[in-house]
């Protein structure tokens, strides 16, 4: 016996193990009330997701998918057509509101649309191993399984029903009939026998059918949210709230887990039958892909997403004491997570140029008396800065500086000026000298013919021109003076002198 087939008969003997039921006598649904995503009626969770487990072999789809021929699918189903009709208020809830008989049964629906998922991918693996000996790239053509299946329940054994196929154009778009079409055209399949046929549309119904229960059970449970959690049914929707209900265990328990473990409901990973599971987000449950999150930008999903699950255990907590039965509290909490959103997608604010602020120093203190106002007096704009301020209009200046380009003395030492004398000096600014001083200058200045350029060793453009009380303006020679004292020296101290003999008178 081969693995598969070892494989196939644990299968049927799990499956004939758990035909008891879902949830059995006395019990509200599992031991605690979660539902278990990954886990199939059949099994399939143990089966590693690299070893698949070939169903071309199989006799039929009932003897590998029994939900539907199950005696719980039946009673859920029949339970839920029983209270469709009837209209509930949320006065008829007294105490905890997992006594109530339509919150458990509610909470088993639930739970069966996980199991309808799973089987539903058990029975497109089905199909897909049946029909790839007529069709084999139909796979990858039609990802999506249920497609898959009403595809190959349209065309059967004759492809060429997909040119002009209304039906078939209700179900797959022009593009990929035409890819379809070109395809089927050069296809090496076979043609199935009927035997094989009858399977594959029996497999085709079944899967339809529990397509259609699934959304008849989605259209009932969003009916009932709005009694059992109105305020929570508000923020994420009936059909978010059911399931995060239902995996939580009661609405008691979901009020009672914080907002970091809501969030990550419904992450579970689920087994896909030997598909590959890379497409999924991790730590994404069901609030994640709830329509309120959806309608964001993929950056701020996650975001979102912990804001959400934030808002839901609040309305949790206030649906499991039965109080705002009317939803304001669902209302207030939406509308402040949407004004939150649109604050998250509002532009930057555009930035605006500020002028630097006005200078904080405060006034100087100011001092007065007898010394500071001389210290202004010396300091004080002198005679000869006011001439050299003053400009004569139109007319060039002269640069005073070879190097300092546009610096002039203004009207000091023009002549024309209109002044006979010189510009008055006046005390208070005058530079003071010491008296050691004024008479060391003094001594110098009596020096006939003034300061001599050789003795000073100044500059040889030194004026000669002397200023005397006596003659007044006088042109003298600088050296004259010099050259009489050498000649002396040269006439007593000379080195070619000799010793003058001097007679002495005799005495009287």
């Amino acid at each position: 016996m081969s693995l598969a087939d070892e494989l196939l008969a644990d299968l049927e003997e799990a499956g004939d193990e758990g035909e008891d039921g879902l949830y059995p006598e006395g019990e509200e649904g599992d031991s605690d009330g979660e539902a278990v995503p990954g886990r199939t009626d059949g099994g399939l969770e143990d089966i590693p997701e690299e070893m698949e487990v070939d169903y071309s072999k199989a006799e039929s789809v009932a003897s590998i998918a029994k939900l539907r021929n199950s005696k719980q699918f039946s009673e859920i189903m029949d339970k839920i057509s029983g209270y469709i009709g009837k209209q509930r208020k949320n006065s008829d809830v007294s105490g905890p509101v997992e006594a109530d008989p339509e919150y458990r049964l509610i909470v088993a629906a639930n739970n069966l649309t996980v199991e309808i998922d799973n089987e539903l991918n058990i029975i497109h693996k089905f199909t897909r191993d049946k029909y790839s000996k007529r069709f084999p790239e139909l796979e990858s053509l039609v990802p999506d399984s249920l497609d898959y299946i009403r595809t190959v329940k349209e065309l059967g054994n004759n492809l060429e029903k997909c040119k002009n196929n209304e039906t078939l154009q209700q179900i797959l778009t022009n593009a990929t009939i035409m890819v379809v079409s070109v395809t089927a055209s050069t296809t090496q399949g076979s043609l199935l026998s009927d035997d094989e046929l009858k399977q594959l549309e029996e497999a085709c119904d079944m899967a339809l059918e529990l397509n259609q229960s699934k959304h008849k059970i989605y259209e009932y449970v969003e009916s009932r949210m709005s009694f059992i959690a109105p305020n929570l049914s508000i923020i994420v929707g009936a059909s978010t709230a059911a399931k995060i209900m239902g995996i939580a265990g009661g609405l008691t328990n979901l009020s009672k887990m914080p907002a970091c473990n809501l969030m990550l409901l419904g992450a579970q990973r689920r087994t896909l039958s030997g598909f590959s599971s890379t497409s999924l987000l991790p730590h994404t449950g069901f609030i994640y892909h709830c329509d309120v999150v959806q309608s964001l930008p993929p950056d701020l999903r996650r975001k979102a997403a912990r804001l959400v699950a934030a808002k839901c255990t609040l309305a949790a907590r206030v649906d499991s004491f039965h109080e705002s039965s009317d939803g304001k509290v669902g209302y207030d909490l939406k509308e402040e997570i949407e004004r939150k959103f649109d604050k998250w997608q509002e532009p930057p604010p555009v930035k605006q140029v500020k002028p630097l602020p006005a200078p904080l120093d405060g006034q100087r203190k100011k001092r007065g008396g007898r010394r500071y106002r001389k210290m202004k007096e010396r300091l004080g704009l002198t005679e000869i800065r006011k001439h050299a301020n003053r400009m004569t209009f139109a007319e060039i200046e002269d640069d005073a500086y070879q190097e300092d380009l546009g610096f002039s003395l203004g009207q000091l030492g023009k002549s024309g000026s209109g002044r006979v004398r010189q510009a008055q000096v006046n005390e208070a600014t005058k530079a003071r000298i010491s008296k050691s001083l004024q008479r060391t200058l003094q001594r110098q200045s009596m020096t006939y013919g003034g300061k001599s350029t050789v003795r000073d060793r100044s500059s040889g453009t030194s004026s000669s021109v002397a200023f005397t009380p006596l003659q007044g303006l006088e042109i003298v020679n600088p050296q004259a003076a010099e050259k009489k004292v050498a000649e002396a020296n040269q006439k007593y101290f000379s080195n070619m002198a000799e010793f003058l003999k001097v007679k002495k008178e005799s005495k009287m």
